[in-house]
């Protein structure tokens, strides 16, 4: 069996080299049905929100001490908050609001390595609810449920990076109420609340630009991946991380032909994607991997190893259109899958993935353009109106717990 995948993909990247070569370029097919026909809606005129002006200790202050939050996966807290400043659906009359933003870089708090540290973030989220709660009055008429809050670390408003951790602490209890906008995704989670709008995480635009290549350059690649397969820190045996997904895709596939996969970050990393038939995401239980974006943009079919994944904007990307779904048990089933799939149905996923309002959907350019993923955020606020008379509490009713959570949660900011 494998040397009759093998032989068979071999010929399938044959065949799809000729086709394209044929047409010179992939043509694009139009999105639609229940998620695409809402990819390209316009959300100016559905939608007015308020951005509070707070202190710029809980924003500019941050970036100003560490630029360095620009550039890493989870920098669209900031992007958002700049786009919106100059946004045709800000209002500067916080009556006539549908929504209400709060803007703090929970994430700007960078080890030297680079990576964010969130142990402060429940206090700093704390003490910025606590002061537009005492300084305006809109919180307090619904606790929140009109308001929200881009929370873009690994378990967002869990506000820790280990699973069992951020399980523990939960959501934060002043979060109960609001919309959360967030890159973690994942069912029956409870650091996903109902209602929550999940994201593509931040992978910089301009960098991905630089490296397209001619669109009818053959896809000589079957299955391509770069990344790391084990967490040697946190988690050698690999079970963990990514939940064994990755790991199990080396142990089976790491002699396996079909399969250009390593931990080796080329300098023709980008070029090479777009040589790819498929690009592994092997996620594991979060789509906040850049690998996701960079598939897309790139054309290259996700293989999506995550079970109960939510993915970004799943109400308008057709994620079972353009991807292909690998459960995490049968990842040792990788190339009879994928092999097993006609080029007919490459084509047309290829062909899809080909249409610019895809690829736009899942990025955070500067300046914004219509269709990204600022506007996907936007459409999926308005999406949740009007708002229902409920969620307006009544005189004196009051419904959050201002002191749950974990003891440190509650010192000063």
């Amino acid at each position: 069996m494998r040397t009759w995948s093998w032989v068979f993909a071999v010929a399938l990247v044959q065949a799809l080299a000729g086709s394209l070569g044929a047409e010179q370029r992939p043509h694009t097919e139009r999105i639609s049905g229940s998620a695409g026909d809402v990819l390209e809606d316009n959300p100016v005129g559905r939608l007015k929100v308020y951005v509070y002006e707070l202190p710029s200790k809980y924003n500019k202050k941050l970036l100003q001490k560490d630029p360095r939050c620009l550039n890493h996966m989870f920098a669209a807290e900031i992007y958002m908050h700049r786009f919106l400043l100059s946004s045709a659906v800000r209002t500067l009359n916080p009556e006539e609001a549908d929504w209400f933003y709060t803007p703090i870089y929970t994430t700007c708090d960078l080890t030297p390595t680079g990576l964010p540290l969130p142990f402060k973030s429940p206090r700093m989220m704390r003490s910025a609810i606590q002061l537009i709660s005492s300084n305006w009055p809109y919180w307090n008429r619904t606790e929140g449920a009109d308001h929200f809050f881009v929370v873009p670390h690994d378990f967002g408003a869990c506000f820790h990076y280990q699973e069992e951790k951020a399980i523990e602490r939960g959501i934060l209890s002043l979060h109960r109420r609001a919309t959360l906008v967030q890159t973690f995704g994942q069912r029956n989670h409870v650091c996903l609340k109902d209602g929550s709008i999940t994201i593509p995480p931040y992978a910089p635009p301009q960098k991905m630009q630089a490296h397209l290549i001619p669109q009818d350059t053959p896809r000589s690649i079957f299955v391509y991946f770069r990344g790391l397969f084990y967490d040697v820190n946190n988690d050698p045996e690999g079970g963990y991380y990514a939940r064994g997904a990755r790991a199990a895709v080396w142990e089976n596939f790491k002699d396996n032909p079909l399969f250009d996969i390593s931990t080796d970050h080329p300098t023709t990393y980008y070029e090479d994607m777009q040589r790819a038939v498929f690009c592994l995401c092997p996620l594991g239980w979060a789509p906040w991997s850049p690998r996701l974006v960079e598939a897309v943009v790139f054309g290259c079919i996700p293989v999506i190893i995550a079970d109960d994944i939510v993915l970004p904007f799943a109400d308008a990307i057709p994620w079972e259109e353009i991807g292909v779904f690998v459960a995490e048990e049968d990842v040792p089933n990788l190339d009879t899958i994928l092999t097993s799939i006609s080029p007919e149905v490459i084509l047309r996923k290829q062909r899809l993935l080909a249409n610019p309002s895809m690829k736009r959907a899942m990025l955070f350019p500067q300046p914004a353009q219509s269709g990204d993923a600022f506007h996907q955020i936007l459409n999926g606020l308005a999406r949740k109106l009007p708002h229902h008379r409920s969620v307006y509490l009544k005189p004196g009713e009051k419904v959050l717990n201002w002191t749950a959570g974990p003891v440190g949660d509650l010192k000063p900011w």
